[in-house]
């Protein structure tokens, strides 16, 4: 029988080393995992996850992910933030916490991590609406990121909107269509945000079906007319979930571009 794409949502993974607390509410944290071997600290990788920023999606489902990149020699935090459909969660808690998150968590995880997380920014990996957020902080705190891998990543919200993604996930997130609420998607939507200058490589497969590769062909194209630092690599034959999972067959092709974009800064 053909694997589930979706097994590595619901995969166990080995617990964090330790969860650190960004804000007050139980969902303001962090899962950190120590790099495997010794050596140098050297700067955390934000594994910012996805589900369409809904409450029902949580970090726990990027624990394989985390923990692969944890083996491969890199200190890693899993962050958490408030969702869609949780109090606070939504416009605009959710993105001002990822803006927090990411901001703080180096320094919180060179404390509870000592000698293996250096205070540089931060490479962000972020998943299909973990990509939008990493969009996101890149273009809002571009200070505070040293990199973007954009897995799948909605990058377009208003596209996303009109072609009612995961039955209307934008407007839960800013509270209706681009219509209503113009000055929210100027704020929030990477298309709209454009030039981003922290060096971003977008990772897509052609054969997603939560999130068209389309969107990310059309992102990346204007991105780099505006003179941002992106680039598009496009997967044949991989569809949404197989770009987080580390048993799949284009996780070397991830784990590369992730490489390049850690080693680079």
């Amino acid at each position: 029988m053909p694997v589930d794409p979706r097994a590595v949502l619901t995969r166990p993974a080995p617990e964090p080393d330790r969860t650190v607390a960004y804000g007050d509410h139980p969902d303001q944290v962090a899962d950190l995992r120590l790099p495997a071997g010794t050596g140098p600290a050297r700067p955390l990788v934000v594994v910012l996850h996805g589900g369409f920023w809904r409450a029902e999606y949580d970090r726990r489902h990027t624990g394989p992910l985390a923990a692969a990149l944890a083996a491969d020699g890199y200190p890693v935090a899993q962050l958490e933030y408030r969702r869609s459909g949780q109090p606070g969660g939504g416009w605009p808690g959710t993105l001002t916490d990822v803006l927090t998150g990411v901001a703080e968590l180096p320094v919180l995880a060179a404390e509870a991590l000592p000698g293996r997380v250096s205070l540089a920014p931060p490479v962000l990996v972020g998943h299909s609406a973990g990509g939008h957020l990493a969009l996101y902080v890149a273009a809002t705190a571009p200070a505070t990121v040293g990199g973007v891998l954009a897995l799948a990543p909605v990058a377009d919200l208003g596209e996303a909107y009109r072609r009612d993604l995961d039955s209307g996930a934008v407007a839960a997130l800013l509270g209706g269509g681009p219509a209503q609420f113009p000055d929210r998607y100027a704020r929030a939507d990477p298309r709209m945000l454009v030039p981003i200058r922290t060096r971003t490589v977008v990772v897509h497969g052609s054969d997603d079906r939560q999130v068209p590769v389309e969107m990310s062909r059309d992102f990346v194209a204007e991105a780099r007319v505006t003179g941002s630092d992106i680039s598009l690599v496009e997967l044949p034959g991989c569809e949404h979930f197989g770009l987080i999972d580390p048993e799949a067959v284009v996780w070397p092709q991830v784990l590369a571009v992730l490489r390049s974009l850690h080693d680079d800064h």
